[in-house]
């Protein structure tokens, strides 16, 4: 389950500057950033499919994802991950566990804080693949390839929104032969969102086991 999480927040990770690519991708990717960095708010739906391991039928997952600030939440089939600028809370359904860690915005991790904006990091390179017409709408193309070999993955794809300048989804490609095919639609900029939101509540999860991994 936390794999699907790692591969969605991956496709829309910040990346940060001194990255190695085209003019026209760029152009692209600072019209992305530009536009999230306006909004002091963001909600939206994902669903990320994984295929391609030998043997493997194709598993689907469709999850919602808030955010305002450095915070978050996450609501992915069977998890709920809380974040409120200094705890993170993992909560798992099935087990009714839940795991507490410490939230550290240096850690060179995959966090919704950072969703939608910079895509350009200096561990990938990057170019302009093309414009396409996905679910009736055009999107531009972004091809991404880690800098760094020894990276798990071996290429991203990304699709945006021409019209919204705002990414609609893309594959990764695992060295292992897997591939993870995602969406992001419902876009909702600004939503009213109480903090309470991004704390996790005990209360509202009868005997849940707390690991406290801080």
């Amino acid at each position: 389950m936390k794999n699907f999480l790692s591969v969605l927040l991956l496709l829309l990770i910040a990346f940060t500057v001194n990255a190695q690519g085209d003019a026209k991708a760029k152009t692209v990717l600072d019209a992305v950033s530009a536009k999230v960095k306006s909004l002091k708010s963001l909600k939206a739906n994902f669903s990320i499919t994984i295929s391609g391991a030998k043997g493997a039928k194709p598993q689907s997952k469709k999850g919602t994802v808030s955010m305002k600030g450095n915070k978050y939440y996450v609501s992915l089939s069977g998890q709920e991950i809380y974040c409120d600028t200094k705890t993170i809370w993992t909560y798992m359904k099935e087990s009714n566990e839940v795991q507490i860690s410490s939230f550290d915005p240096n850690e060179n991790s995959f966090t919704p804080s950072k969703l939608f904006t910079n895509f350009y990091d200096k561990e990938y390179s990057y170019k302009y693949s093309g414009e396409q017409t996905v679910g009736g709408k055009k999107v531009d193309m972004i091809t991404l390839t880690p800098t760094n070999k020894a990276k798990q993955y071996t290429k991203v794809e990304l699709m945006v929104d021409k019209v919204s300048s705002v990414v609609a989804g893309g594959k990764m490609y695992e060295k292992n032969g897997n591939v993870y095919s995602y969406t992001v639609s419902n876009y909702t900029p600004n939503p009213p969102l109480a903090d309470n939101i991004f704390v996790f509540n005990e209360k509202k999860y009868p005997k849940v086991e707390v690991v406290d991994l801080r």
